[in-house]
């Protein structure tokens, strides 16, 4: 018999992990699922015909869902959700802000991993992964289930952890800052926990229970950053490890994703445009996945389950029916749908700190609405909007101090990305933080290329529209300057990863905008990059920045904006550059190209402007290790204020004195 469904799929708020150049520490969890392709898919109700016939359903697992992630109760009614009062919001705010500051600065860090199961809570604890019971959480009373010392790695820290359903083993993936490697291990929970096992270079993983109650792991393999094998394995008596399935097109990501009630498996085989998911039943893992369907280029789509139904979330216009088992019935959604319809809560199109709320005006500035940051109540946030070349508005999200006076005269750091579909990171920082009460202006550019506006801002900046991405981060910081905010000698520009293209084209079109930069492992050779297929991201990198090998137009749209192709005799703002000595997604060749095609071009524009010239700095930091992006590093994040206030002119005491309240030198 068919159900009809009326839910809005919150549920599916994941994504793709944070593929190609743009992956940081965070990004390499796939646990972590991306929120930006839930924004960007459309939604259409759908029956399918197929049903499910006398299919046992399992019990809801107590899934180990990541703290970004949601539990069962995000399938409430909405109307319980609006029946919190705001008080009981703001008593919860009270009580983090006391909590905050009843604490020593100097103990703010960030949790890796913190997982729920049953009635523990597991996560790390110094060197150790661990776990106490939920109620006892806070305190310091728990269970050391493994040392992660024994792998005898450098600094190793939990990027995810999985348990399994009866709580007989938890998974672990573990990683260390210098390096995108990552150890699988997989400890058997007793009086005496042990590790059972151990797999190198697994990216995801899953646990399911087989129908003679045995616990399967489920994991993909990564190899020189290309992820294509899943595994499954057994552990106790009836060990076994088999690898069965391998995708062979070396463009396309394989990871597994676990439906919210645990019921299947999917198998999530994509690139950047087009995906495909196989399904596997939760009860019968050892049966043979599933094809949803058959990969079209151009359509991406996600699976998730609920009460015998199964959600799938597409970008296709009009969904097509799709050939499922007869244990499998469901909708298919685009934005086609009404969200007045959905009993869940959409996300704003860009997902501003929480603790503010805003009211648009056209072509003015946000307005607050009387909400400020509980914690601080020091800091003010706005939002802009920036009218591109070709009319497009371009949001912006901005940040400074509440009692700021004069805000031309202020010091102003511009972040942008634009690249893959992925929304700039706007997540706390420390050094952020410090900025602001410094007297800093922050400001966010959400430019196309990115995924804040959906599917279609990601297409209107990718391939041979990569330069409206451009254009519109040039009219940002136009726009900002025009709205009083700074002005050009006191202007800075951050971008990590492929965030470096716009900057870098930016740099070469129109640099008096900008007094400094700083960039980490950025991306700044475009055309040769692309043109090398031996590297291991580039058949991955093929639907963001085009084929220069095969496609001549593609290479000719490249060579207008590729950062070190366009490098020439001009005056160029001062430039800090962080790298790494062996990262495989940006390689470091690159980036020692453009920093010596770069200072040749400044100083012959040096030698051309006479006499009382002051060239701009350009330093070239090169940090040791294999990883791509290091967020927590608090020798780069020093380096690069430093670098800030220097080209500045500003003292820059009162700004590391604080930023030692929060990191550990």
């Amino acid at each position: 018999m068919q159900q009809k469904s009326k839910l809005f799929l919150q549920a599916l708020k994941y994504s793709i992990p944070r593929l190609g150049k743009c992956m940081q520490k965070q990004h390499l969890n796939h646990c972590n699922f991306a929120d930006h392709y839930y924004n960007r898919i459309k939604l259409k109700k759908y029956h399918l015909t197929k049903c499910l016939q006398n299919k046992p359903t399992i019990s809801e697992l107590a899934r180990n869902i990541p703290s970004r992630s949601f539990s069962s109760k995000d399938f409430l009614p909405i109307k319980q959700e609006n029946e919190k009062s705001l008080s009981k919001n703001m008593d919860v705010f009270e009580k983090v802000r006391t909590k905050l500051e009843t604490q020593p600065q100097e103990e703010y860090e960030i949790i890796n991993a913190e997982v729920k199961h049953g009635g523990f809570v597991y996560y790390q604890e110094g060197c150790c992964l661990v776990r106490s019971k939920d109620e006892e959480a806070d305190n310091d009373n728990y269970e050391v289930l493994f040392n992660l010392e024994e792998l005898k790695l450098d600094q190793p820290f939990i990027d995810c952890i999985r348990v399994a359903p009866d709580e007989k083993y938890v998974a672990a993936k573990i990683r260390t800052d210098d390096s995108e490697a990552s150890t699988c291990i997989v400890v058997k929970l007793s009086d005496q926990p042990v590790m059972e096992a151990s797999f190198p270079n697994v990216s995801s993983f899953e646990w399911v229970k087989d129908e003679e109650e045995e616990d399967v792991l489920f994991y993909t393999f990564q190899r020189n950053l290309r992820c294509n094998d899943v595994y499954r394995a057994t552990f106790g008596d009836n060990k076994r490890n088999e690898r069965f399935y391998t995708e062979k097109d070396p463009s396309y990501f394989v990871f597994l994703y676990l439906t919210k009630d645990s019921r299947f498996l999917t198998i999530n085989i994509m690139n950047k445009t087009t995906s495909e998911v196989w399904l596997i039943d939760g009860l019968s893992p050892w049966d043979p996945p599933v094809l949803i369907q058959k990969r079209i280029h151009g359509v991406l789509y996600y699976v998730e389950h609920r009460d015998d139904e199964l959600y799938i979330l597409t970008n296709v216009g009009e969904p097509t029916e799709f050939k499922l088992p007869p244990w499998a019935c469901g909708f298919i959604m685009d934005t086609n749908s009404d969200p007045k319809n959905c009993p869940f809560q959409l996300c704003s199109p860009i997902r501003p700190p929480k603790y503010y709320t805003y009211k648009f005006a056209e072509g003015k500035l946000f307005e607050e609405t009387g909400h400020e940051d509980p914690i601080t109540k020091t800091s003010r946030v706005l939002r802009l909007e920036a009218k591109s070349k070709d009319g497009k508005s371009v949001p912006m999200t901005i940040f400074h101090k509440t009692d700021s006076e004069d805000l031309q005269k202020k010091p102003l750091l511009v972040h942008v990305y634009g690249a893959y579909g992925m929304d700039l990171k706007m997540n706390f920082r420390p050094e952020r933080r410090v900025l602001v009460d410094d007297g800093w202006i922050l400001a966010y550019c959400h430019v196309r290329g990115g995924g804040e506006l959906g599917l279609q801002w990601h297409a209107d900046g990718r391939l041979t529209k990569k330069l409206n991405g451009l254009a519109d981060l040039e009219a940002c910081i136009k726009t900002l300057h025009g709205q009083g905010f700074s002005q050009p000698s006191l202007t800075t520009l951050t971008a990590f990863s492929a965030g470096g293209v716009l900057v870098g084209a930016l740099c070469n079109s129109n640099p008096e905008l900008l007094r400094a930069v700083t960039l980490e492992a950025p991306f700044l050779d475009v055309l040769n990059t692309m043109m090398d297929t031996t590297l291991p991201l580039t058949l991955e990198e093929l639907e963001e920045w085009g084929n220069p090998s095969s496609d001549e137009k593609h290479k000719n749209y490249i060579k207008r904006y590729c950062p070190y192709q366009n490098i020439k005799p001009q005056h160029y703002p001062s430039i800090h550059i962080t790298a790494y000595e062996n990262d495989e997604r940006v390689p470091l060749k690159g980036i020692v190209n453009y920093a010596e095609k770069l200072n040749e071009a400044i100083t012959e524009h040096a030698k051309n402007t006479g006499e009382g010239y002051q060239a701009p700095n350009v330093v070239l930091d090169i940090q040791p290790g294999g990883n791509h992006v290091i967020e927590d590093s608090h020798k780069k994040i020093t380096a690069q204020i430093k670098f800030l206030y220097e080209e500045l002119g500003l003292d820059s005491t009162s700004v590391f004195e604080n930023l030692k309240k929060y990191l550990k030198f």
